[in-house]
């Protein structure tokens, strides 16, 4: 906690979707927020709706370390510690891409954002709550059920996203001596921008387009800041929580 009492907190990709609920929630439950991001307005927004909490907007991008040095930074003068990253930043990419047709750049942005980009947070996270007195904190990081299980033309975003569970034990292994908590949630078809699609029909594993199921991001919040509260000796390793009609168990 910093000198007022509260609990700090840095999400990414605090903008829009998974992150802006997030941050709302945590807002809510009286947590100070560092909201980062590529673009200035979008976290404004969200800061706007978060009310009177205590909000820092970061623009950045996570994949740029020279960003992620600056976030931490700001993070250090502003609040003087940290207790919770929510590593949330990421991209799909272009979707509906067969493997054989999918760009090198397009790849690497994936790739750059999603894996480099969690690992460079995760990596300024880790230092500041190893260094800071008390010492200690935890890190959350947004998988997806892509880290289970692929979605058709999708190598970039499940290969990532498969990175980030060998991210999350790594993390989880080397905090253990600093009272560094690691864990993951893997999200399946939380309402956003980012699953639009999911209503208006997708292709599934057997070649045919569907519509399926979606539910509400605030749904996901919660389940964040349960995470997130919990005292340091304990940990949610791994949570999944989706969509319950969607197709996930036996997708295909």
């Amino acid at each position: 906690m910093n000198a007022s009492g509260k609990k700090i907190a840095v999400v990414t990709g605090a903008g829009s979707g998974i992150g802006r609920s997030v941050a709302l929630e945590l807002a809510a439950a009286g947590w100070s927020l560092a909201l980062a991001g590529r673009r200035a307005e979008p976290l404004q927004r969200t800061a706007e709706e978060a009310g009177g909490a205590d909000v820092l907007c970061v623009p950045a991008d996570v994949s740029v370390p020279g960003d992620v040095d600056g976030l931490y930074a700001a993070v250090r003068e502003r609040f003087g510690r940290l207790d919770l990253l929510f590593n949330n930043a990421g991209t799909f990419g272009p979707g509906g891409v067969p493997v054989e047709e999918l760009g090198y750049e397009d790849w690497r942005r994936v790739v750059d954002v999603n894996l480099t980009g969690a690992f460079l947070c995760a990596q300024g996270a880790f230092r500041m709550m190893k260094e800071q007195d008390p010492q200690g904190g935890r890190i959350i990081n947004n998988g997806s059920i892509s880290a289970h299980v692929p979605r058709p033309h999708s190598i970039a975003y499940t290969a990532t996203k498969h990175a980030v569970t060998g991210l999350t034990k790594s993390l989880s292994l080397d905090g253990r001596r600093y009272g560094i908590a690691c864990g993951q949630v893997d999200i399946g078809n939380a309402a956003t921008d980012m699953t639009a699609r999911m209503q208006s029909g997708i292709l599934q594993a057997d070649g045919s387009m569907a519509a399926e199921p979606v539910m509400s991001a605030a749904d996901v919040a919660r389940t964040i800041r349960h995470m997130a509260e919990l005292p340091l000796d304990a940990n949610v390793q791994f949570a999944t929580i989706m969509a319950t009609a969607m197709p996930y168990i036996g997708r295909g």
